[in-house]
């Protein structure tokens, strides 16, 4: 969400790094046992809750029933618990994470991140990490993918990076299906539910749309948009 959540009775946070990226500022902050990612002022993620992100690649990996090692792409590597979760699965191949701040991939390397992500970025071979623009690296030309598993700004219908709402539209939905290989899935995170992105799935010529929902204590669920190219 772009408002930070109810945090009433809770530690204050400290801030542990603040960087200034092409992006504007971020900044990693620890609150009790928990960290927060803040982007240009807006709180993006926490270590509290993973189930949503781990959803993410579990959907996306259920698609696959008896196919081995499929490739998955993450788009948007946040508090690392959708890749701990694709490398806890041995049945994932090619594993590739699109993360376009610096900062956040340093975190995972060197800092206090590394957990969250169970240091897959070190110590699992099939783990790459792309320092790059998930909607231009979607854009080239390059290596498809059995799965594109996103997970970035909080979806379709509310992101905090203007450049970001191209994903979801039609030229980025266009780009995501040229990067998958046929049959492959699209899952798509989303802190709300979005009619209008299913049908633009569809418009799109995505096949076997539907959408998960993920309850969280307060307001409306976090969902898994899926997909298939036909």
């Amino acid at each position: 969400m772009s408002v930070l959540p109810d945090r009433d009775g809770l530690d204050a946070p400290v801030t542990l790094d603040r960087r200034e990226g092409p992006y504007g500022e971020v900044v990693l902050r620890q609150r009790g046992g928990h960290f927060e990612i803040i982007a240009n002022g807006c709180f993006l993620m926490d270590t509290a809750d993973g189930r949503s992100e781990r959803l993410l690649i579990q959907a996306a990996l259920d698609q696959f029933g008896s196919v081995e090692r499929p490739s998955v792409l993450i788009g948007g590597l946040g508090v690392g618990f959708s890749l701990a979760y694709a490398a806890a699965e041995p049945r994932w191949g090619r594993i590739a994470v699109a993360e376009r701040e610096g900062a956040i991939i340093d975190w995972h390397r060197s800092g206090p991140l590394a957990e969250f992500s169970e240091h897959a970025l070190e110590h699992d071979s099939r783990v790459a990490v792309l320092h790059t623009d998930l909607v231009e690296y979607l854009r080239a030309e390059g290596e498809r993918y059995d799965a594109l598993c996103l997970d970035i700004d909080n979806g379709p219908d509310w992101t905090v990076t203007d450049s970001n709402l191209g994903l979801y539209g039609p030229a980025g939905l266009a780009a995501a299906q040229r990067r998958l290989t046929p049959g492959g899935v699209l899952a798509v995170w989303s802190a709300q539910p979005s009619a209008a992105f299913e049908e633009a799935l569809r418009t799109a010529g995505f096949a076997d749309v539907r959408t998960l929902e993920i309850p969280v204590l307060r307001g409306v669920p976090d969902v898994v948009h899926l997909a298939r190219r036909a």
